[in-house]
């Protein structure tokens, strides 16, 4: 039954096009993706589950992935790098939240906005790439939060 929730979800999101999102609902999927991308790589670490969420909290958090995002713009295409130029301008009807700085807020609807664009147009390849580089980039970031 799950299976069969899976593919319905791909056959919709087959039917979409990208152009007729918006930034925020790019960014939407895009965050799902990111957290299910996370967590996977948590649960291949053999982590015990309290410590996986710990680390997950870190890995998701406004300013970790606005430090991932900076960790691979150079790498982006220009196609990538307009969206998430798109997500981080775009203006979403509810504040950042109040332990988010504003601009790192801004900077993960960008990175997040890609991971949907890419999600969507079904560059699993490209997002799978430039996910595990940025983590990799990123992880010393985490680890330090980590210590703490």
């Amino acid at each position: 039954m799950q299976q069969e929730g899976l593919e319905a979800a791909r056959s919709v999101m087959g039917e979409m096009d990208p152009r007729t999102l918006n930034p925020l609902q790019m960014a939407y999927i895009g965050d799902t993706v990111h957290d299910l991308y996370v967590r996977s790589r948590l649960v291949a670490r053999g982590m015990s589950v309290g410590a996986m969420h710990r680390q997950a909290v870190r890995m998701v958090s406004a300013a970790a992935q606005a430090r991932m995002l900076e960790a691979i713009e150079d790498e982006l295409t220009a196609a990538e790098a307009d969206i998430a130029r798109r997500g981080r301008n775009a203006q979403a009807k509810h504040a950042a939240p109040k332990n988010a700085d504003p601009g790192d807020y801004a900077h993960a609807t960008g990175l997040e906005a890609l991971w949907g664009y890419l999600y969507i147009t079904k560059q699993n390849e490209r997002l799978s790439a430039l996910m595990a580089d940025a983590l990799a980039r990123t992880e010393a970031l985490w680890q330090r939060q980590n210590s703490r």
